[in-house]
């Protein structure tokens, strides 16, 4: 199934029927709504909602965004946070979001699962200016690399049990009211999960049907330029997990939510992993242009009809 994310032009609008009429225009009926969204413009939706013109594939969290927060910032409030009114408030606004998402019969919740307390321009960021400038083969990258795998690694058993923690409550709720939860590969290493985390996630709620991965192909891409995996063998891997997935492209090394064939994502290798009835939802920058994105669709179902 084939969707469109609200990401794109969220920021362009005030009023919610009119941000979906714009989707709409492009060639999608299915859409999924994004974090960002100002509460303002739930009215709006709900009435397209009510009207017929599309169907929600799915929400991600948060949405609405928290009153608070005058930017779009999913990652505001983690389930990670050292504190405890910022996990609460991640735990208060998830359980809306959950509400609202089986309101419009939306199949899963996209969810972002926090941090370890690293700054990612002195890890992450550095070691992308160095393939940029450099290449992954050289000596400087690997000894930054094998050092930030390290510091991370010895960090990060606290931030992966309280993530664990927090998904363990907020899946009773997703059973209730029968939202899918997909949690979402991330793109910078400090965030959690990293892939060997997200493998010890997926196995203690393998009996657990409301949880779920969701594959981002930018943000999973960027780690493959980086040398810190491969991206074919990683869905390979958790493909038995999947829930649907976050396409856009990627332009070397790390610009990404770019329109599909603008980049370098090889996606006649990487849909095979995914089942035939999965949602695929284009999340794309606000900078893309609707031209493009027409032209994109056009060849989208030219070479993949099945997947439309």
């Amino acid at each position: 199934m084939l969707a469109f994310s609200t990401c794109w032009n969220n920021s362009r609008h005030h009023d919610g029927e009119a941000m979906i009429d714009e989707i709409v225009d492009l060639g999608f009926r299915n859409i999924e709504l994004s974090h960002g969204m100002t509460i303002a413009k739930l009215p709006g939706i709900r009435k397209a909602y009510a009207a017929g013109k599309f169907t929600c594939s799915g929400v991600h969290n948060y949405f609405p965004s928290p009153v608070e927060v005058m930017i779009d910032a999913p990652d505001a409030y983690e389930f990670t946070s050292h504190r405890s009114f910022d996990r609460q408030r991640a735990m208060d606004m998830t359980f809306k979001t959950l509400e609202i998402a089986a309101e419009f019969q939306a199949g899963y919740l996209v969810l972002h699962m926090g941090s370890v307390p690293m700054n990612h321009r002195k890890w992450t960021k550095r070691l992308t200016g160095i393939v940029e400038t450099k290449n992954r083969n050289d000596p400087d990258y690997a000894t930054e690399k094998i050092a930030f795998i390290k510091k991370r690694e010895k960090i990060a058993p606290l931030y992966y049990h309280r993530a664990i923690e927090a998904l363990g409550k907020i899946a009773e709720k997703a059973e209730e009211l029968g939202v899918k939860l997909a949690v979402e590969s991330r793109s910078r290493f400090e965030d959690m999960p990293t892939e060997r985390e997200m493998i010890l996630l997926q196995e203690h709620f393998a009996e657990n049907p409301w949880v779920g991965y969701w594959h981002d192909f930018g943000h999973v891409q960027l780690k493959h330029n980086l040398g810190l995996l491969d991206h074919s063998e990683w869905l390979r891997r958790i493909s038995p997990r999947l829930i649907g997935g976050h396409l856009h492209d990627v332009q070397w090394p790390a610009r990404d939510h770019r329109t599909p064939f603008t980049g370098t994502l090889n996606y006649q290798e990487l849909l095979p992993f995914f089942p035939a009835d999965c949602p695929l939802v284009w999340e794309l920058s606000p900078t893309q242009k609707a031209a493009d994105i027409r032209d994109a669709l056009k060849v989208w179902q030219h070479r993949f009809p099945e997947r439309c």
